[in-house]
């Protein structure tokens, strides 16, 4: 027995593809994020394989390389905007693997404003991965933001730092950067990062932040120092960030549309 889909509407307006919506509506799904500068992502294969791995976990199917570089390109092209940032979500619907490309204004490049973050008590449930259905999050973020900060640092209930909000956090001993290792999503500028710079992943406890000299948080949109993290301050350390910045930059765009339109797995 085949079950009709359901009747949805938008502001009044039926949906053009209820099926596609009601996939996107349920919540359960993950997704990538990026972004596009003549039409090259940096990661680029890191995100579709961040896609794939995710895709066989939630729906226990793949997602060829291939299919979802069609799509981001096709998507890409038909904005007009091949400097942009760019998501690409994925829904289950059934045996089916639904995937959405949205596409908009492109980040600012070059090192973002500083950031003052508060800590709170909160992982994100299967933090390994990049879910939907962040409501944790944007509440703890939101609540960080009324109280004068910008941002929120998640920890664990033992005051180990696990990451931002919706970034990953890197602290400076002078030597290396220290990458903490509570349950977290490993973004992708973090993994183009952490092998091009000095760097350590290990515990990093709350009562032992005044021991580092400086911070950032880095993901898809921006690079940013942190400066305060409640009580403890840091300085923006101008020669750490540039070197940072600069790594970032060296790391080459990889082109998204491949140019054989076959949507075979990449």
């Amino acid at each position: 027995m085949t079950t009709s889909p359901a009747h949805i509407e938008i502001d009044g307006v039926p949906a053009a593809d209820p099926a596609s919506l009601a996939a996107a509506l349920s919540g359960y799904g993950h997704f990538t994020a990026m972004q596009v500068r003549d039409g090259r992502v940096k990661g680029l294969g890191l995100h579709l394989d961040r896609l794939d791995r995710a895709t066989r976990e939630l729906f226990g199917a793949p997602l060829p390389g291939g299919r979802v570089r069609d799509l981001l390109a096709r998507a890409v092209r038909a904005s007009g905007r091949r400097d942009s940032s760019a998501r690409v979500y994925v829904y289950g619907d059934g045996p089916r693997v639904r995937v959405v490309v949205t596409v908009r204004e492109a980040a600012p490049d070059g090192l973002g404003a500083p950031q003052r973050l508060t800590a709170v008590d909160y992982l994100r449930p299967a933090a390994h991965l990049k879910h939907l259905g962040g409501f944790g999050q944007t509440y703890h973020g939101d609540a960080a933001r009324r109280a004068g900060f910008d941002g929120a640092l998640l920890t664990t209930p033992a005051g180990e730092v696990a990451e931002g909000a919706v970034a990953n956090v890197a602290f400076w001993d002078g030597a290396s950067l220290v990458w903490p290792t509570a349950p977290h999503l490993t973004g992708i500028t973090m993994a183009l990062l952490a092998p091009r710079l000095p760097s350590v992943h290990r515990p990093v406890p709350l009562d032992g932040l005044p021991g580092f000299r400086a911070a950032f948080t880095a993901n898809s949109r921006t690079i940013a120092p942190v400066t305060a993290v409640d009580g403890v301050t840091y300085p923006v350390d101008e020669a750490l960030m540039a070197r940072v910045v600069e790594a970032y930059a060296e790391v080459p765009g990889e082109k998204i549309d491949s140019g054989d339109g076959d949507g075979s797995a990449g």
